[in-house]
């Protein structure tokens, strides 16, 4: 053990099949999938039956570029980095009543809710900025991998705009899992998007969500999301079946942060008190151990910030724990570890899919023993996030939404985002990816 200090109907049949426990017939991925599209071979992923190792790039706010040329220089500057993967958002919805200053600003919508349904917009200004993006990705070789919707309410509104338009207000998050009237919703929307994509080669999987928790930023967790529900295990089955019905050739993963359900989990010292990690007792709501083990789960995903997750211990600039040798480095190689040890019992592939640290110090010397783990146990490695620079779109200036900025000509930070002039960083990344490039076919 570690011990840390620090618009939609419900039809019957889709009732019946969310009131069954366990599918009688579950559609697989087909063992004969057309050229250009990724699968998986044991624990390595393969394209037209040879290797396909990779570092990837996190890319949200792509689809919100106005114009074409920026999203073709944001390409075109992963090329040459020799990113092969790009994942990115399949979601941006609004309320009805921000419809009038998104049609004003140029703000990318994909789905405006003003009652229990939602409108679907695949105009120029909704999901033909999505086309642009898979369509570019492919012409300069990049796979994208597509998040249905997001656990998160801030800024591209998330599963709680579900919630709050469906279920009503005084609901608990969780009930964005169970409730049959939002599954329906949610399944809606998915089949939109699936059929618009499925026969491409660009798209590399399908993610059911980004970071799904028991929890949300604006919502709690309810009295039937907790460790041992499963409710997040037959969520991801159900979705991922779901969308296998859909789509007989891409691969789908869960999209989620990789917490697991120890029957002995991490413990930490918090206020003279030795409590349970939320990291490892199954209280975020994931089981990652087990949930790899779903038959239309085609690989592992687990993203990696102990910088933010444990920020209430620490204390000093090398970001100790008060009175411990522990760091936040030698934790995420734990993390690591920890993923690959289940992927390899899973025999199944698997993505250091988000991962970040602030400071540019920090990223400096802290990546390298991450991302050199991860190539010395065949992960797939996908920081957060990519940069752009040199964006031209009003000027190099414009609010998108929220915090969302293009701040004179460089793409969203979050503090987490690295640019081709930081070389110290990026470096980094452009040799893992040639690393990878070479052990791929």
């Amino acid at each position: 053990m570690r011990t840390l200090l620090a618009a939609c109907v419900l039809s019957s049949w889709l009732w019946a099949l969310l009131s069954r426990a366990e599918p009688v017939d579950i559609q697989r991925r087909s063992s004969r999938v057309p050229p250009g599209f990724v699968t998986t071979n044991g624990r390595t992923f393969e394209l037209d039956g040879k290797p396909f190792s990779f570092v990837g790039a996190n890319s949200y706010w792509l689809p919100l570029l106005l114009t074409e040329s920026d999203v073709e220089k944001t390409f075109k500057t992963m090329q040459e980095a020799g990113v092969k993967v790009l994942r990115t958002w399949g979601f941006n919805a609004i309320n009805a009543t921000e419809l009038p200053g998104a049609l004003e600003s140029g703000l990318t919508y994909y789905q405006v809710w003003n009652s229990s349904n939602w409108i679907l917009n695949d105009g120029p200004q909704g999901l033909q900025r999505l086309d642009r993006v898979v369509s570019t990705a492919g012409k300069y070789g990049i796979k994208v991998i597509v998040a249905f919707t997001n656990n998160w309410f801030c800024e591209i509104q998330g599963s709680d705009l579900y919630v709050n338009w469906i279920a009503g207000a005084g609901q608990p998050h969780d009930v964005f899992f169970t409730d049959p009237r939002i599954i329906a919703s949610y399944q809606s929307y998915v089949k939109t998007i699936v059929q618009r994509y499925k026969d491409s080669p660009n798209i590399f999987a399908w993610e059911l969500m980004n970071e799904a928790r028991c929890l949300s930023d604006t919502l709690p967790a309810g009295p039937s999301c907790v460790p041992g529900s499963n409710t997040l295990r037959t969520w991801y089955r159900q979705q991922s079946d779901f969308v296998r019905s859909l789509d007989a050739n891409h691969l789908i993963t869960t999209g989620g942060e990789g917490h697991f359900f120890w029957k002995k989990p991490v413990e930490y010292w918090f206020d003279h008190t030795l409590v349970s990690d939320y990291n490892f007792n199954g209280q975020a709501g994931e089981d990652f151990d087990h949930d790899l083990l779903l038959p239309n789960i085609d690989f592992g995903t687990y993203h990696l910030y102990p910088q933010s997750w444990y920020a209430f211990y620490l204390i000093t600039i090398d970001d100790d724990f008060p009175g411990s040798n522990w760091t936040v480095e030698s934790w995420g190689l734990e993390w690591i570890d920890d993923h690959i040890r289940a992927a390899n019992k899973a025999n199944k592939p698997v993505i250091l899919e988000e991962f970040g640290v602030s400071g540019l110090q920090n990223k400096s010397s802290i990546y390298p023993t991450w991302v050199q783990r991860a190539l010395d146990t065949k992960h797939a490695i996908m920081p957060w996030q990519f940069g752009e620079l040199g964006l031209t779109e009003d000027g190099g200036n414009r609010v998108i939404k929220y915090a969302d900025a293009i701040n004179h000509g460089a793409s969203p930070n979050d503090g987490n985002t690295f640019y081709i002039n930081q070389t110290a960083v990026w470096d980094i990344f452009t040799r893992a990816a040639k690393i990878q490039n070479e052990r791929s076919g």
